[in-house]
């Protein structure tokens, strides 16, 4: 029997969710928002660890829910299950049977002892395609080590590119304010999920993906990384400014601070004649941009004496209707109250069977034909239990009781 119908263009999908915290749940989260039907196994009585990674909370109680794991498991389907146990290794066996995709993140081989690794789920469906997301890969000599964001954004190149240059106030790395590593992981998983479903689709043969936290961090240095590579010279920290692009960066106003993002010579033209700084535009030292990295502190040091006049709003008025890039520096109360994101319907709120309804933030992604699903708020824990043992498996109530009374559910 299949699950409850959905639409969107994954709606023939079916995934079995074997991760937890954030890199898997946020592949999954994605491929639910497309349509697909996911399942989500977690430790009966404990859950994702994420269910207590508190405050804040919706809700009150034994019913309450941690905001974090509200922000990764929208659109699936929880069920309980200790794959510990013989019997909790047959269900998740039966349930990969019939599922599309298995997506899981622990240790490379720590499945294997529980007779859930790839090459045996393979053996009994051998059209899944079997997402493994670990630190640093199925191979290689830190292939058994745990590996965590925070970690892997210092080993991984990207705090050495992140934060104010050392010697400056405030100088040091510094990580980034949200865990991109594990969601640049989850989002290349999800992608990496698509392409060996397509190749399912015209062969027949399923395979394993393997995601790797490091290897996705050193590739998403995109820029910084071939300038490494060309240049033989690591880059170094600029705080908010841009490498290879100048003026790239935050300054200071005289009531707060704006983002200044010159991309072209022709835009930084119409901001010099907007700053009353038309004869800048005419320097050699800054008429191109080649030259403006080149000269970066000098014509920063005018740029900021000049900015330092005006409030935010005055120079975002100026400068908007040119089309010099720039924009103010939101908290995210003023985030979600700007009429853009309030207009593209950014944040959804769904209905909840016990804190009534949960604030989400919707998928970013936008079809003219198949829109994406946001219908299912994240399940409380082993809420469909029940209809996913009796209706995908077809055990009957007295078989599912015995289950739950040995603790396998």
């Amino acid at each position: 029997m299949a699950g409850p119908a959905r639409s969107g263009p994954l709606s023939h999908v079916r995934v079995l969710e074997l991760s937890r915290v954030l890199a898997g749940p946020w592949a999954a989260q994605t491929l639910a928002d497309l349509g697909a039907d996911v399942v989500k196994v977690e430790r009966p009585g404990a859950g994702d660890d994420t269910r207590t990674w508190g405050p804040p909370w919706v809700g009150e109680g034994e019913d309450r829910q941690a905001a974090y794991f509200l922000s990764t498991n929208r659109g699936k389907r929880s069920i309980t299950i200790d794959f510990e146990r013989p019997e909790g290794q047959e269900l998740v066996r039966r349930l990969a049977s019939q599922a599309d995709v298995v997506i899981e993140n622990f240790k490379v081989g720590g499945l294997k002892k529980y007779g859930l690794d790839y090459e045996a789920l393979k053996a009994v469906n051998p059209r899944l395609v079997y997402c493994s997301i670990t630190g640093f890969g199925q191979n290689g000599p830190y292939a058994q080590r745990a590996g965590y964001d925070f970690m892997i954004q210092g080993l991984g190149g990207l705090m050495s590119i992140t934060g104010q240059p050392d010697g400056e106030p405030g100088g040091g790395p510094v990580k980034v304010g949200v865990a991109v590593t594990d969601i640049f992981t989850g989002l290349y998983a999800t992608i990496g999920i698509l392409g060996a479903l397509a190749h399912r689709d015209r062969t027949g043969e399923g395979q394993q993906v393997d995601m790797a936290l490091l290897d996705v961090q050193v590739a998403v240095l995109a820029n910084q990384a071939m300038n490494y590579l060309v240049s033989g010279k690591p880059p170094q920290r600029l705080g908010n400014a841009h490498p290879n692009i100048v003026p790239y960066q935050a300054f200071p106003t005289r009531d707060g601070h704006m983002i200044l993002a010159v991309g072209n010579d022709g835009q930084f033209a119409k901001f010099c004649a907007a700053a009353g700084l038309p004869a800048l535009a005419q320097d050699p030292r800054f008429a191109t941009n080649p030259a403006r990295v080149a000269h970066r502190k000098e014509l920063v040091a005018i740029l900021e004496e000049t900015i330092r006049t005006r409030d935010t709003r005055d120079w975002l008025s100026a400068l908007e209707p040119l089309g010099v890039p720039c924009g103010p520096i939101n908290d995210l109360a003023a985030v979600f109250d700007d009429p853009q994101v309030q207009a593209r319907g950014i944040r959804q709120d769904l209905p909840h069977p016990t804190a009534g309804s949960v604030p989400t933030v919707a998928s970013p992604i936008r079809y003219s034909a198949t829109p994406v699903v946001h219908d299912r708020a994240p399940p409380t824990l082993g809420a469909d239990t029940d209809e996913v043992l009796g209706g995908q498996l077809g055990l009957c109530t007295a078989d599912i009781q015995a289950l739950r009374d040995k603790g396998v559910i």
